[in-house]
């Protein structure tokens, strides 16, 4: 890509439908931040008002990327803007499932429209501040990017849940991944 490409708008123009820019592969010379606000429930805020234009909220979700540094940033190949997330920039708002037990792959659908199989690259991980907390389920969407699992979803993940060796969890894609360990704190 050329290095005069300045704003998200040309990114857009030069990626083919359907397709996410390689946001992972760039390496903008400047960062600086923005006041960009990403809610618990994926609404996204600028300056303090909430951005309805759900076109706009879909571009900026392509071009978002975690840095090593845990920041959350909008990025062009000339830089990289910071912006607040709450949680995570995703939520997965349904889960479908296609096949049973150990055929079973599950789809799940983000608040943008993406579309993530949980898979090996895709997983599953529900955190618990405490043994009495809420669980806090979460699936990887792409590069270090989560999408926190709505509590709908996780309530179907749970009814589709099985034990395996004292640990209950879920099949998706070959893969099994655990929803809650008996000995969690």
């Amino acid at each position: 890509m050329s290095d005069r490409i300045q704003s998200l708008n040309e990114v857009v123009d030069l990626i083919p439908a359907g397709t996410l820019p390689p946001v992972h592969e760039w390496q903008p010379t400047a960062t600086r931040d923005i006041d960009i606000r990403i809610s618990r429930n994926g609404d996204w805020y600028y300056q303090g008002s909430q951005i309805q234009r759900s076109r706009m909220v879909k571009l900026f979700s392509s071009v978002l990327r975690k840095d090593d540094d845990q920041q959350t940033y909008l990025v062009t190949p000339q830089e990289r803007l910071r912006i607040t997330v709450d949680d995570a920039p995703f939520s997965a708002v349904l889960v479908e499932c296609y096949g049973e037990s150990d055929d079973r792959t599950l789809v799940f659908t983000t608040n943008v429209g993406d579309q993530v199989v949980a898979d090996k690259d895709h997983t599953i991980q529900v955190e618990y501040e405490n043994r009495h907390a809420e669980p806090a389920p979460y699936i990887t969407v792409r590069h270090r990017l989560r999408a926190l699992i709505c509590r709908p979803a996780f309530y179907q993940m749970v009814e589709w849940a099985e034990e395996r060796d004292g640990v209950l969890g879920v099949q998706s894609a070959g893969q099994f991944m655990p929803l809650y360990y008996p000995d969690q704190p």
